[in-house]
C-alpha cells in the first residue's frame, strides 16, 4: 500500500468534496441539514479570497478522504489557530493513515503559519474518532460549549437594534 498523499484541493475536485460532505453527512445522521451544491462550494472554496481551504487525501491516486479548516484567533494567546470544519474519510479506506496524515499536514499549516492552537469538535457519539483523536494527544475541552445562531433566528438577531 502506497503512503497517503495530502494535497491542496483545486477546482477540479469539486464533485469529490460534494461527494465526501454528503457522505460525512450520512455518517453523522445529518444528511438533512446539506444545503451545500457544486457552485457554492466552487464559490467559497476557490475564489481570490477564500476564508476556507481545502485538502484531498489520495491512497494510490485514488481520493479517499479531505479535510476543511480555516484561520480563527485567540485573544488569549494573541495568535491565528486554525479550525478544522471537517475531516473525513471514506469507510472502506479508514486504517490506512489517511485521516492522521491531514491532521499531520493541518498541524504543519498551523506551526509553519506560528498558530497557537489547531482544534476541532467531535459528536460526543462518535467513539471511534474521539479515540482516534486522543491517540494523536488531543484533548477534550469539556468545559465549552458550542452556540449557534443560523437560518432565521440569524437574520432576526442581525436585524436587531
Amino acid at each position: 500500500m502506497t503512503k497517503p498523499l495530502v494535497r491542496e484541493a483545486t477546482p477540479a475536485d469539486t464533485p469529490q468534496i460534494l461527494h465526501f460532505i454528503n457522505e460525512l453527512a450520512i455518517y453523522e445522521k445529518l444528511a438533512h441539514e446539506v444545503k451545500t451544491n457544486a457552485a457554492l462550494i466552487q464559490d467559497t472554496l476557490f475564489e481570490t479570497d477564500a476564508k476556507a481551504f481545502c485538502l484531498i487525501c489520495e491512497i494510490d491516486g485514488q481520493a479517499v478522504g479531505f479535510a476543511i479548516y480555516f484561520f480563527n484567533y485567540s485573544t488569549w494567546l494573541g495568535k491565528y489557530g486554525i479550525y478544522l470544519e471537517d475531516l473525513y474519510v471514506s469507510p472502506e479506506e479508514r486504517g490506512k493513515g489517511a485521516g492522521k496524515a491531514l491532521l499531520i499536514h493541518i498541524a504543519k499549516i498551523a506551526t509553519s503559519n506560528n498558530c497557537g492552537r489547531f482544534e476541532w469538535s467531535v459528536l460526543d457519539w462518535n467513539t471511534p474518532s474521539i479515540e482516534f483523536y486522543k491517540s494523536l494527544g488531543a484533548r477534550e475541552m469539556s468545559e465549552w460549549r458550542i452556540y449557534r445562531v443560523d437560518g432565521d433566528a440569524l437574520q432576526a438577531l442581525a436585524e436587531k437594534e
